[in-house]
């Protein structure tokens, strides 16, 4: 796992590649890393989609097969969650984070969820899950996610270190696990709104990494943390990778 000072230090040399790029190149970075997060966060949901699946649902290119309206939507209410914590990290005003702008999370990825439109919790413990680490039962949901609206807004934690923030506030979710629909996309969409904020790319956890990744549910946070910090640093390895091959490529040409 890369220490802090390293991934500053990559960081730094992913914002000069970025500064150097032209507005129409880094929409197509923009879509490709969006499209690389879709994948993989669905994949860690259990479902696989394809390239064209994909690029269909996000270009709204007409749709021949009516069976595949159900995933398209799906894959544009993710997008549009995106879209919407990217806009909540870029604000200048820097408004806290709170349980209330999850729920408005929660709302546009599942836009005719009954326990979003009704403004209500998980109220069972489902019997077969993708996950298995334990989660609060019913009853004990809204006390815990006061707690943790509580310690979004507590000075201690915004003054607090991000990549500590972003990686509890993930943990913290998936313990909860407030919602019967989509709470894994909701942990992991709170944690990147978190780390954009503070100038980091998102951290995509990879499908290759999902059994890590349940296993680092069951505690301690620490274990999250650190698959947190290796996606992280992927992520922006990836982008150096990209970039540098794009500008050897040019150079060639010239």
């Amino acid at each position: 796992m890369a220490t802090r000072a390293n991934l500053e230090e990559k960081l730094k040399v992913l914002e000069d590649h970025l500064a150097a790029q032209d507005e129409s190149v880094l929409a197509q970075f923009q879509e490709r890393l969006d499209m690389s997060w879709i994948f993989h966060d669905t994949a860690l949901e259990g479902t696989v989609l394809s390239f064209h699946e994909l690029k269909s649902a996000i270009d709204r290119d007409v749709v021949s097969d009516v069976s595949l309206i159900p995933t398209y939507d799906e894959i544009r209410a993710h997008k549009a969650a995106i879209d919407l914590a990217r806009e909540f990290a870029a604000n200048k005003k820097k408004h806290p984070i709170t349980v209330e702008l999850l729920k408005r999370l929660q709302a546009t990825l599942s836009p005719d969820d009954a326990e979003v439109r009704d403004g209500t919790w998980r109220k069972e413990t489902p019997v077969h899950r993708l996950y298995f680490h334990d989660i609060a039962v019913p009853d004990k949901i809204a006390g815990e996610m006061k707690k943790l609206d509580d310690w979004l807004q507590d000075p201690e934690t915004r003054k607090a270190n991000s990549l500590r923030t972003a990686s509890k506030l993930h943990f913290k979710l998936m313990q909860i696990f407030p919602f019967s629909k989509h709470t894994g996309k909701l942990a992991r969409l709170g944690m990147n709104l978190v780390l954009l904020r503070a100038g980091y790319p998102p951290a995509i956890i990879h499908s290759t990494e999902r059994q890590r990744y349940y296993e680092a549910l069951k505690g301690p946070s620490l274990t999250l943390h650190n698959l947190m910090v290796d996606s992280l640093e992927n992520s922006i390895e990836s982008a150096i990778k990209l970039f540098a091959e794009q500008r050897t490529g040019r150079r060639a040409m010239a």
